[in-house]
């Protein structure tokens, strides 16, 4: 029997890696094998390309090149992890998955859905998560958290304008809009204990 593929997404400081162990150790709780992981990374090679795609020295990616390495990223992770785990019955919690390269390449950068789409079709051979967590936040607040967490030292994709956050928080919603019956919309605000009883709702309800 396959296990689950749970997946948060959402912009930055929303609380996805909090989020994703509180649901992590409530489905241990239960009995249930999990594995946590994240993108981009999860494997040795894909944790690689991590760190070329977000060091912030030197003169970075353009919007094709980076989405191509976040799907090389990615077919590794599902290959050599996702895939693997579902297979003997684990559930998969991940923090990040397709939806951000749609949302942070496509939306924020520009590139076409279809084309990114495409690049996970033939690198990760079209896997999609069985229920996507959509977190969703203030801005105001959500800045605010990155800013405590990060102490100003940001990562080159979280360290872009506000108009670029902005239109990946936009095209987030547009596909939780399109795709109902895989996104629960939560928000993300209150206390992690009260944001964490609404995640296990609706990955229950799901």
């Amino acid at each position: 029997m396959n296990g689950r593929f749970i997946v948060f997404e959402g912009g930055e400081g929303v609380g996805k890696s909090t989020q994703s162990r509180l649901l992590a150790e409530a489905l241990r709780a239960r009995g249930i094998e999990v594995v946590t992981t994240r993108e981009p990374g999860g494997t040795p090679g894909a944790e690689a390309i991590r760190a070329l795609l977000l060091a912030s020295d030197g003169q970075g990616w353009g919007a094709r090149a980076e989405a191509l390495l976040f799907a090389a990223a990615r077919a590794d992770h599902v290959e050599t992890l996702i895939r693997p785990a579902l297979a003997r019955g684990a559930w998969v919690v991940c923090d990040r998955f397709l939806d951000s390269s749609r949302a942070y390449q496509g939306g924020g950068s520009g590139l076409g859905d279809a084309d990114i789409l495409d690049l996970h079709r033939i690198g990760s051979e079209g896997l999609m998560p069985d229920v996507t967590i959509l977190l969703t936040l203030d801005p105001s607040e959500a800045a605010a958290r990155v800013l405590r967490r990060d102490a100003g030292a940001l990562d080159r994709i979280g360290g872009r304008a506000a108009d670029y956050h902005a239109r990946v928080a936009q095209a987030f919603l547009r596909f939780a809009a399109d795709d109902p019956a895989r996104f629960a919309v939560i928000a993300a605000s209150g206390l992690p204990e009260d944001v964490h009883a609404r995640v296990l709702a609706a990955v229950d309800a799901a």
